[in-house]
C-alpha cells in the first residue's frame, strides 16, 4: 500500500491507500481506541487486488504522532472526509472497529447520503438513549484505571479483553508496545472523553445507509453485546455474531469477517450504492 500524509492543525495523519482494484468502490477501515491500521492486517491482505482500500492510523495514535490531544470525535470525522476528498473517493464504505465505528457515526451525521455503506465491528450506538448515566460517568473516569496497573499487567489485560486467539492478542500487544504506560493511559482516557462528549451532544446519529453490525460472541469489553443487541433492535439493523473472536473480531476471526463484508459490499454494488 502507498502511506500517504494529510496535514491537519495539530499534528500529521498517516494512511495507506490501494486502488489497484478496478471499479470505484473503496473500502475505508478505521481502527479502534490505541489500535492503528495493523489491526486490518488480515483485511488489508485479502482484499489486496479485489478492493480499493485507504486505511488510516487515526490521530495521535500509531504513525500519525506526535498529534495534539485537543480535537473533538466530530473533528476527526472532518478530518477523515478531507482525506477522501483529497484522494477523490466518491463511492466508500466506512469499516469501523470499536471507536472506528464512533468516528463512522459522526461522519455519518455531518455528512448525510455521501457514504455507500457502514460496517461495525464491536462498536455501539452513539445515540443518547443507548448509554447511562453511570456509563457517562465511567467514560470520564478511567485515566486513574490505567496509571494504576503495573504496565505488564495492563498489556497482558489490553491483549486478551480485547482478542482471543493468539494472533489476535500478539497483534494488540504489538500495537500497545508503541506507546509507554503515560502516552497510553492518557490517549485511553482522551478517548474515551472525546466518546462521553458525543454521546452527551445528544445528536441524532442516524444511520442512512445500508449498515451490518459485526460482533464478537465473545466481545467482554465494556457492554459491546449488550449495546449490539439493543442496537439492532433499536433502529432495526441487522447484526451478525462473529463465532471464536472477542472485541477485535476481524483479527480474531478474519476468513469470517471478511466473507461478511465482501457480501455485504457486493450487494452494495449491485443495488447501485457503489459502482463495480
Amino acid at each position: 500500500m502507498e502511506i500517504k500524509v494529510f496535514s491537519a492543525g495539530s499534528g500529521d495523519i498517516i494512511y495507506w491507500t490501494d486502488y489497484t482494484a478496478p471499479g470505484e468502490m473503496t473500502l475505508v477501515f478505521l481502527p479502534g481506541l490505541t489500535a492503528d491500521h495493523r489491526l486490518f492486517q488480515r483485511q488489508l491482505e485479502s482484499f489486496a487486488g479485489r478492493w480499493r482500500m485507504l486505511a488510516w492510523d487515526p490521530p495521535a495514535h500509531g504513525e500519525s504522532r506526535p498529534f495534539d490531544l485537543n480535537f473533538t470525535l466530530r473533528q476527526q470525522a472532518e478530518w477523515l472526509h478531507a482525506i477522501l476528498e483529497q484522494e477523490q473517493i466518491h463511492r466508500f464504505c466506512l469499516i469501523g472497529q470499536s471507536m472506528g465505528g464512533y468516528v463512522a457515526q459522526c461522519f455519518l451525521q455531518i455528512y448525510p447520503g455521501e457514504a455507500a455503506g457502514f460496517i461495525s465491528i464491536d462498536s455501539a450506538p452513539l445515540k443518547r438513549q443507548y448509554t447511562t448515566g453511570w456509563e457517562l460517568w465511567l467514560l470520564r473516569h478511567c485515566q486513574p484505571i490505567y496509571l494504576s496497573l503495573p504496565w505488564d499487567a495492563l498489556r497482558t489485560l489490553g491483549a486478551t479483553g480485547c482478542a482471543q486467539t493468539l494472533y489476535g492478542q500478539s497483534l494488540m500487544r504489538q500495537m500497545m508496545d508503541d506507546y509507554t504506560q503515560e502516552e497510553y493511559a492518557v490517549l485511553a482516557a482522551f478517548g474515551m472523553q472525546q466518546l462521553a462528549d458525543a454521546i452527551a451532544a445528544n445528536l441524532p446519529y442516524r444511520v442512512d445507509c445500508p449498515a451490518l453490525l459485526l460482533c464478537g460472541k465473545h466481545d467482554r469489553a465494556g457492554s459491546a453485546r449488550r449495546y449490539n443487541r439493543a442496537w439492532a433492535k433499536g433502529e432495526g439493523l441487522p447484526l451478525v455474531w462473529v463465532p471464536a473472536a472477542g472485541h477485535n473480531a476481524n483479527a480474531d476471526n478474519p476468513v469470517f469477517v471478511n466473507r461478511q463484508i465482501d457480501m455485504f459490499v457486493h450487494k452494495l454494488c449491485r443495488t447501485g450504492k457503489g459502482a463495480v
